[in-house]
């Protein structure tokens, strides 16, 4: 919706970035709301007590005003999304496609299923109506993976980045903690 002067206001951002690039910090930071939601795609893995006490510690470092989202429906949640809903930002891409393929067997088996459900994420992004972040992690940078499963995650997840970025208004890439606009 165009503002008074109109312009039409930025409300899909994606962010990318390699590993520790700072890109979930700066996504964050991208969201001065008291109020948020933020929905962590990570999945929890019984037994790690390692893994639970990193997902506790980002827990406790979000603003207070920020609710917690853990789930795999995140295109569900987007595409529920209404305008003046407080903003969401989900973290990360990477991680909610790794369970998709692991729950589709796509590793050893046909990734279709896991791209359907793909394409239903890039619609929800394209039309989602709140501000929206998405942090995705960038491994087209690297060398070719030599197994199957990591070559199918890279070329999934670059198809994934390609078309959520072709939703959004705005991509950034973070490298060595510094943000390069790309889009927007």
């Amino acid at each position: 919706m165009p503002s008074l002067d109109g312009s039409v206001p930025r409300v899909r951002t994606l962010v990318l970035g390699g590993a520790r690039s700072g890109k979930s910090a700066h996504a964050e930071g991208l969201l001065t709301d008291d109020l948020a939601t933020y929905v962590a795609t990570a999945r929890r893995i019984p037994g790690d007590a390692e893994w639970d006490t990193r997902i506790a510690k980002h827990v406790a470092q979000r603003p207070p005003g920020w609710h917690t989202v853990e789930t795999t429906e995140v295109a569900e949640l987007v595409r529920d999304a209404a305008p003046g809903d407080p903003p969401i930002l989900v973290d990360d891409l990477a991680t909610w496609l790794t369970g998709e393929l692991d729950d589709a067997r796509a590793w050893d088996g046909p990734v279709e299923p896991v791209r359907a459900r793909v394409a239903e994420l890039v619609e929800a992004v394209g039309g989602c109506r709140a501000r929206l972040v998405l942090v995705s992690a960038e491994v087209g940078l690297g060398v070719v993976p030599q197994t199957r499963s990591g070559r199918l995650f890279r070329d999934e997840l670059g198809a994934l980045n390609a078309a959520v970025a072709q939703a959004c208004d705005e991509v950034l890439l973070l490298v060595a903690g510094l943000p390069v606009r790309l889009k927007g």
